[in-house]
């Protein structure tokens, strides 16, 4: 694969879904169990946009990797390692990205076993972990300008 250039497009539209995303599940109500519990659509709603946020934060790696180092990943996990190894993330984001690729393979493959009360605990207080590599991308592609297309 050669490397060629980022389209700062895809990244910002990824990035902006995430930030959608995002704040549909904080519209949720996530103040206390009980009234996130009330309606189950808050369940289904919070799964599918915290699932979608994930997808959409490995599309954004993996187009980096992709585009801008000619690398080609087939695994969730391995994008964050080739991400620590192109310097795009610390090794303290790519251990978190790593993390956040298990938890997206548990939201596809074993979602029977994600409970209603772990999607509350994660979309009530760990939201932020998806906001830590969406910042760390910006900075990235704001720190090298040459390796992106900034044509629309």
């Amino acid at each position: 694969m050669t490397p060629s250039a980022i389209s700062k497009r895809v990244v910002a539209d990824r990035l902006d879904l995430i930030d959608s995303f995002l704040r549909e599940i904080r519209s949720l109500p996530l103040e206390k169990p009980s009234g996130f519990f009330a309606d189950r659509r808050n369940i289904w709603s919070a799964e599918s946009c915290l699932r979608r946020s994930l997808e959409a934060l490995f599309d954004v790696g993996r187009h980096i990797l992709a585009k801008g180092f000619g690398s080609g990943v087939s695994e969730y996990k391995e994008i964050s390692l080739r991400l620590q190894e192109k310097a795009v993330l610390t090794e303290t984001e790519a251990k978190l990205l790593t993390v956040l690729a298990g938890y997206r393979n548990r939201l596809v493959h074993f979602y029977h076993e994600v409970s209603a009360q772990e999607l509350f605990e994660i979309c009530s207080r760990q939201l932020g972990d998806l906001e830590l590599i969406e910042n760390a991308y910006r900075r990235w592609m704001k720190d090298h300008p040459e390796k992106v297309d900034s044509s629309l």
